[in-house]
This record gives C-alpha cells, structure tokens and sequence, in this order.
C-alpha cells in the first residue's frame, strides 16, 4: 500500500526559521501528521504529538521530486524538516530518495530512461547512431503518463531508491547547518573551497 502527499512548491527552511515559524506553516504540519510519529521537540500544537517511532504510519518515506535544480531544492528542504523535528527517522533508515528520469528515450518501439546525462549518453551509444531515436526531456512529473510514474517512481521492482542513511551523524549535522542554516561564514568558505568540485553539477539551460 501507497500514499502520495503533493506539495505545491518548496516549503520552509526549517533550519533558518524558529519553531514558532515552523509550526505556523500549514504544509509541514500536515507533512508531520500524515507521518503520524510526532516530533522530536516540545510543541503547543495541538496536532503534533512527542515522538515515537512505532507510531509511524509507513515502512518508507519517500521524497519524490522533479529531475532538476527547483525539484533538488525542494528535496534539500524535506530533508531538512526531517532533520530539525524528526531526525530518528533518518538514522532509523526510514528516509528515501525517488530517482526520477530526466529524459525518456524511445527508438523501434522500446523505451529507455536516463536519469542524467551521462546515462543518456551511455544509453544513445549503445542504441548506435542507425536507428531512429527520440529524445524528450521530462518537463516534471506532473506532466509524466501515469504508466511512466508507476514505472519510474511507484513500482518497487523498477524504481530506484536511494537511501537516506549517513554513516558519519556529526559530520551530516555540519553539512546540514552550514548549507542550509545561518552559518554564513562557513558556507562562503565551502563555496570558496569546493565550489569548483560542482560545476558540472550546474543546470546551464
């Protein structure tokens, strides 16, 4: 059995903004709920409950988003809610992220999906240059054909999972805070030190 909870855009920064903030926004409440584990700080709220794991509605959590820099951020950001209010959940290896395709490849009738350039281009090679291909870049999964979505992100037998389990919980603490918290220096610094390490990383279109 699966449930599928849309979110519209990308929610708050939970590890910039108060807890105040953070429970006064309707989507990450609602997120919480749905999981149905709680938190793992004190709250007023009425809806959220202290935390407790055998509460958890569901064996996965899955963070599903579209193959590009808007659907990245997105993901970044529920990592990060995860993280501030519900960060057993990760280090208990019920956090996951969906794979999704960037492009989808037709030739003689069969399909292909790359999820980067690099698979497509390994994918193009091996069809050879004689045949009649067609190359569609995903436009997001909301415009994806429901037999794409089961083939690419529901169905446990073909989607691909990656899953969110860091072995060094420090070292993942500091990476989460100086990226996405207020540690300002420190992520000048980063991006002074190992900015060049991303630039093939970069969405140019």
């Amino acid at each position: 059995f699966q449930a599928i909870m849309p979110l519209r855009g990308k929610i708050l920064n939970c590890l910039k903004a108060d807890y105040g903030k953070i429970f006064d926004s309707d989507v990450i409440v609602d997120l919480v709920r749905v999981l149905g584990c709680g938190i793992e700080v004190k709250s007023k709220h009425k809806d959220l409950a202290l935390f407790d794991l055998s509460s958890l509605k569901w064996a996965k959590i899955i963070i599903c988003t579209d193959a590009d820099f808007d659907g990245f951020q997105i993901r970044t950001l529920v990592l990060a809610m995860i993280y501030r209010l519900m960060p057993s959940l990760i280090h208990a290896g019920k956090v996951y992220i969906a794979e999704t395709p960037l492009y989808e490849i037709t030739c003689k009738g069969k399909t292909y999906f790359a999820y980067d350039d690099k698979e497509k281009t390994k994918i193009l090679d091996r069809l050879g240059t004689q045949s009649r291909i067609t190359i569609q870049r995903s436009k997001g999964l909301g415009e994806n054909e429901p037999d794409m979505m089961w083939e690419t992100t529901m169905n446990p037998e073909s989607r691909r999972l990656i899953k969110v389990m860091p072995e060094d919980a420090e070292n993942t603490a500091y990476y989460f805070e100086m990226l996405l918290g207020d540690a300002l220096d420190e992520r000048k610094k980063h991006i002074r030190e190992c900015g060049h390490l991303y630039l093939d990383e970069i969405d140019v279109m």
